[in-house]
């Protein structure tokens, strides 16, 4: 057995499940989501086997006590060689996998339905958000934007930490390249103080939502859009990553993109740092 334990937020955890799940079902090893056996308690794999708070303490003091090897996958260096901790996979009847550098594209690609199934949303989690969706009528485009602010204030130095006025002056910018005036907005994000009044004035015509789900429900919404925009996040990569949704992350908040701008997950989770 793999118990796969990471920290940070919920869509880094699943990515990070996701190539160790495929490298398990390569190599015949059965997996556990230690993070998702206790919290973000929204998805289809919390309800699988092993999947509960005593698998999570279990994996969690054996570690600490010795009692369970560790495969360290944390080291951020370019040239970082992993064999040696893949090599302990394979060695190990159980044993603990950490470290957002756990990274097979390939595998995952070829799982990568399999870590859809897994991932995909309770009941609870659809309902908010599909009535949402059946209360507006049919649109020519839903665009889903993720507004990442609170720590991306000191990510990368604040590089992707925009103002409101950057959202809505690249969308108008986007959409006024557009053919069509029948949009719906749904803007998702960690902000209590965005500028809703500022979102809707200056995008007239636009049926702009703003429906504060928990993460889950946002995810979900995300993911029944037809494009996405937002910052580079494995949020939006992952909200991508259902449908297979085009994604364009924002390196340039004065940019103008056009619908050849947009990329997929396939090639954009290759990315991520």
């Amino acid at each position: 057995m793999i118990f796969v334990r990471d920290k940070g937020r919920m869509c880094n955890n699943i990515l990070q499940y996701g190539h160790l799940y495929a490298w398990g079902r390569e190599h015949g090893r059965r997996t556990v989501s230690m993070r998702f056996a206790y919290k973000y308690r929204w998805f289809r794999i919390c309800h699988t086997p092993y999947h509960h708070f005593l698998s999570y303490l279990f994996a969690k003091y054996a570690a600490k006590w010795g009692l369970l090897p560790v495969a360290d996958f944390g080291i951020d260096e370019p040239a970082a060689d992993y064999a040696a901790q893949e090599q302990r996979l394979l060695d190990c009847r159980h044993i603990v996998a950490e470290g957002w550098y756990a990274r097979w594209y390939d595998l995952f690609l070829k799982y990568k339905q399999e870590i859809v199934a897994l991932f995909q949303f309770d009941d609870s989690v659809r309902r908010q958000p599909d009535l949402l969706l059946k209360s507006l009528p049919e649109a020519r485009l839903r665009l889903g934007l993720h507004i990442r602010r609170g720590d991306y204030r000191r990510w990368h130095g604040g590089r992707y930490y925009y103002t409101d006025q950057q959202y809505t002056g690249l969308i108008q910018r986007y959409l006024g390249c557009l053919d069509t005036e029948d949009v719906q907005l749904f803007v998702c994000g960690n902000d209590p103080e965005l500028d809703e009044t500022l979102f809707r004035q200056s995008l007239p015509g636009v049926t702009v939502c703003f429906p504060k789900g928990n993460p889950a429900e946002d995810l979900y919404l995300l993911s029944q859009c037809d494009r996405l925009m937002g910052a580079p996040s494995t949020f939006t990569l992952v909200a991508s990553m259902y449908r297979d949704l085009p994604l364009y992350w924002i390196e340039d908040p004065d940019s103008t993109p056009a619908d050849a701008d947009f990329g997929h997950f396939d090639q954009l989770f290759k990315q991520i740092k």
